[in-house]
């Protein structure tokens, strides 16, 4: 009976310190979001995308009198909501005065341009 209750003890143990191992590497592992920053060099916005959806939506810092600042989010409107599921990333362009990114379709290898207009992040259509 001893040796019985000492080998459930045993494998209880293990099973929680797996468990626990497990935990600890959970904010490891990659989210469902990726950012990069608009390639504009006087710009201080960063545009976010779903991995998944290639939804795609843009933040900056705004200057506020008196005050700390604040976080300006422009959410997505024409063409950058969500896409059809599929691996999306963002590759910013290499031309300095650029305020836009490149939203690229992993797995078809189709492209947009997206960048914010009027108080939204916008895309133009995908395509080869």
């Amino acid at each position: 009976m001893r040796k019985t209750l000492e080998k459930r003890a045993g494998i209880v143990g293990a099973l929680l310190g797996a468990g626990c191992a497990l935990l600890s590497a959970a904010p490891a592992l990659a989210g469902p979001f990726e950012f990069a920053p608009a390639p504009q060099n006087d710009l201080n916005r960063v545009y976010r995308i779903d991995k998944a959806t290639g939804e795609v939506g843009a933040c900056q810092f705004q200057l506020k009198e008196g005050g700390v600042g604040l976080t300006v989010c422009f959410p997505s409107g024409e063409g950058a909501g969500p896409q059809a599921p599929s691996d999306y990333g963002l590759m910013p362009s290499r031309h300095e005065k650029e305020g836009g990114i490149f939203r690229v379709n992993i797995r078809t290898g189709e492209m947009s341009i997206c960048y914010v207009f009027d108080d939204k992040t916008v895309c133009t259509p995908q395509t080869k």
